[in-house]
């Protein structure tokens, strides 16, 4: 009777608990993933749930960037099914660390090796012959890099994709080797490559016939390549960039155009010209883009070449000299443009901008950047015209009145981006503009007629932003920056440098926009460590941090940022009042790539030597040259060895630089550090 009741116990006892995650299935584990790709803190956080959810998120990932070279063999052991490896963060990749991928990555489809170095033709060997589905291999700005690693490239019979920009030492052999060896090579990048000449292009041509896309910048060709490359049944995208061998005579002996060319890129050739092009463009029945940034002049010659070019949506004639016939006639075009960039282009009138827009309506993206003659009457007939606007780009341009401003908000509702720097737009302007609610870049810098009250509109009608600057513009103080982080939480980049009506106050508004990655407030003398911390603590995503000049920031400020912003990779500390220990402190952040720390009053060489060693991640250092003899020479021994580039400026320290922001500059340029 007793064995009864103990038996009736047991069955009335509940069953411990499982854990309740290890009856989802893989494949739902995998659905959630996927919603958290954008959010590497999320999943790294989802992964530590439980053990089910560790392995599965291990063999869910399929692409990795490592954040230091020093992570490479432990991430790989974790990570067996990636297909896309980036080490373009990792200055130091040798060999050994290419034959341990090559072990143990059958997986590998596409490889960044951009950023890195120290590694030879054997490694790429290794990697080649052991990663036999590669189809993307990146080795950009491998100076170093021969004959003898175009060799080993040739061997990845199934590439795809491949770039060698600034590889300088490899020449036509080498890519001879690549052209024979890479049948099915769809895309090659050889810009900068100054030794290969026309016989590589010509073989690359010749022998990659599924060739889509052909970077050929600043390579020292002429046209004798062009003829086979004109000759590729699916060329699309062509890039003679910087050629100066490439000119009028060589391109009149073309006989025949590029049937499936859809983008031409022609800039920085200064031996070209309207005849020229009309030879290269001959039967391009599909050109769809065409770039001819500081290279010809826009006249009714050129123009007229290009006429029939029906299908032709994108032209950039950046920096070129205008005439008003050459616009007009481009407004007769039979195309019908969606986008025109005529920015810093001389000679660009009322009369001929008004009359090219009212032909072509259809305009998504205008760029008049600098474009200093046009008045009201331009901005009037480009609003009028050309409605459906995503992209308008007015930098300088010093003769539109303010009043013109108000008719952009009217009738450009549908402006993702608006560029108005150094304007005189007002507070009038800025209440129209926020009627365009799908808002998304908003630049204001040097607008010094707008105040709080027109960022207040901004805030209530603009809710989509996600990024705002308003460098110089000396009118704004915190009660503005406070409603712009209320009303703009989306925000992810913002530019308050150089306004002294900035405070901690505004730092703490801007802490509630927790999607901020880039803030710059240089020059910003009122803000303190007490903002910075706010900032650090509530914007946990912020990966660039320009604090130059504030020199109320101290360590105080630096041990949050610490702490909390282990995203940063970019930081300016110039002119603070950051010491040894502030500097020290910021070792915790293993994403840390670049620092400029020119005259901290409060640095030794000692502390700045400690600091050094201790950030792993830093790539990119720049130095006042006053330190220089203080270092000892094994600090720069091992910074070379890491593959830390160590920058040193002699610049002088300087106390106080335009402080009402009067001695305003051509364009827009931030200072160099």
């Amino acid at each position: 009777m007793k064995k009864q009741k103990n038996i009736f116990k047991m069955e009335q006892e509940p069953l411990p608990i499982a854990n309740r995650f290890d009856f989802l299935t893989e494949e739902i584990v995998f659905t959630i993933l996927d919603c958290l790709n954008d959010d590497a803190f999320a999943k790294k956080s989802f992964s530590l749930v439980c053990k089910s959810f560790y392995f599965i998120e291990s063999r869910h990932r399929k692409s990795l960037r490592p954040l230091n070279s020093d992570f490479i063999s432990r991430t790989l052991k974790r990570y067996r099914f990636i297909s896309e490896l980036d080490l373009s963060l990792c200055p130091r990749v040798d060999d050994a660390a290419l034959f341990q991928i090559a072990s143990s990555r059958s997986f590998l489809r596409s490889i960044n090796l951009s950023r890195s170095r120290m590694f030879t033709h054997n490694g790429i060997s290794s990697l080649v012959a052991n990663c036999t589905n590669l189809v993307e291999i990146d080795l950009s700005n491998r100076t170093e890099l021969t004959d003898s690693a175009a060799a080993a490239i040739a061997e990845a019979k199934n590439l795809e994709r491949l770039w060698l920009a600034r590889c300088k030492m490899i020449t036509d052999m080498g890519i001879g080797c690549v052209a024979v060896g890479c049948r099915k090579l769809r895309f090659i990048c050889l810009k900068w490559c100054l030794r290969v000449s026309d016989l590589g292009v010509g073989l690359i041509a010749m022998k990659c016939k599924q060739i889509r896309t052909l970077d050929l910048s600043y390579l020292p060709i002429t046209e004798k390549c062009l003829s086979p490359i004109l000759q590729l049944e699916y060329l699309e995208d062509l890039v003679l960039e910087g050629c100066p061998g490439i000119d009028d005579d060589g391109l009149a002996t073309l006989k025949h155009g590029s049937k499936s060319l859809k983008t031409l890129n022609m800039s920085n050739c200064q031996n070209l010209s309207h005849v020229g092009l009309s030879s290269l463009t001959y039967g391009a029945e599909h050109l769809q883009q065409l770039i001819l940034a500081y290279s010809l002049s826009v006249t009714a010659d050129l123009a007229k070449c290009l006429h029939n070019i029906s299908g032709l949506q994108s032209i950039k004639l950046d920096g070129c000299s205008v005439r008003t016939s050459g616009i007009k006639a481009i407004g007769n075009w039979l195309a019908s443009l969606k986008e025109l960039s005529l920015s810093k282009c001389l000679g660009v009138t009322d009369e001929c901008l008004s009359f090219l827009v009212q032909t072509h309506k259809e305009l998504r993206k205008l760029d008049i950047t600098c474009c200093r003659k046009i008045t009201y009457a331009s901005i009037d007939s480009i609003t009028n015209s050309c409605t459906s606007l995503t992209s308008l780009r007015m930098e300088s341009c010093s003769m539109v009145s303010k009043d013109a401003f108000v008719l952009i908000g009217q009738r450009c509702q549908f402006l993702e981006e608006l560029d108005v720097t150094d304007n005189e737009i007002d507070n009038e302007g800025l209440k129209s503009i926020s009627s365009c609610s799908k808002l998304l870049t908003l630049k204001l810098g040097i607008c010094l007629n707008i105040s709080n009250d027109g960022l207040t509109h901004v805030a209530n009608g603009c809710s989509n932003l996600k990024e705002l600057d308003l460098y110089r513009s000396s009118g704004i103080a915190d009660e503005g920056i406070a409603a712009i982080a209320h009303g703009c939480p989306a925000l992810e980049m913002m530019n308050i440098a150089y306004n002294d009506k900035i405070t901690d106050t505004s730092l703490i508004s801007l802490s509630k926009c927790m999607m901020l990655k880039a803030l710059e407030i240089r020059g910003c003398p009122s803000v303190s460590s007490v903002g910075l911390s706010a900032i650090a603590m509530g914007c946990r995503q912020l990966m660039v941090l320009d604090i130059k000049k504030c020199i109320n920031i101290n360590d105080n400020g630096m041990i949050p940022v610490a702490q909390y912003s282990q995203n940063l990779t970019q930081i300016n500390l110039s002119y603070c009042s950051v010491t040894d220990v502030g500097l020290l402190a910021l070792a915790s952040i293993n994403r840390l790539q670049c620092m400029t720390i020119l005259h901290l009053s409060g640095l030794s060489p000692n502390g700045l030597a400690a600091a050094l060693l201790a950030c792993r991640g830093l790539t990119k250092v720049k130095l006042h040259t006053s330190f220089k003899p203080l270092l000892p020479q094994p600090v720069f021994n091992h910074m070379e060895a890491r593959g830390c580039a160590l920058h040193w400026r002699d610049k002088a320290f300087q106390v106080e630089i335009d402080p009402k922001g009067w001695g305003l500059h051509y364009g827009r340029s931030h200072e160099a550090v």
